[in-house]
């Protein structure tokens, strides 16, 4: 829970967005109002300070702030794999990050 708290507080904080509308459903653009770039930012945020790699491709996969949630948290091995990755994206995550293999 510790993981999912900080993103919101990550996206209300840098990026201005009401706390009220960062909810799970929340569509990371549409909803939260975020540009690609700071969607980009962002993950390059929690790659950094939870020590995970999202291999590219990562937008393509993560449409919704509990997508975010549950891709971050599989990633550093906190979660079981998504059932909404693809197969692809799934396999080069677990490259990437040996804690969600």
């Amino acid at each position: 829970m510790h993981m999912f708290r900080w993103i919101v507080k990550t996206i209300r904080d840098e990026h201005e967005v009401d706390e009220a509308i960062l909810v799970r459903s929340a569509a990371l653009e549409t909803d939260c109002g975020l540009a690609i770039e700071q969607v980009e930012g962002l993950l390059e945020t929690i790659a950094r300070c939870f020590a995970v790699a999202f291999p590219p491709g990562a937008l393509d996969e993560v449409l919704r702030l509990e997508e975010l949630f549950m891709l971050s948290a599989w990633l550093k091995g906190y979660y079981k794999q998504p059932p909404f990755l693809s197969d692809a994206y799934a396999a080069a995550c677990r490259a990437a990050n040996p804690a969600c293999g």
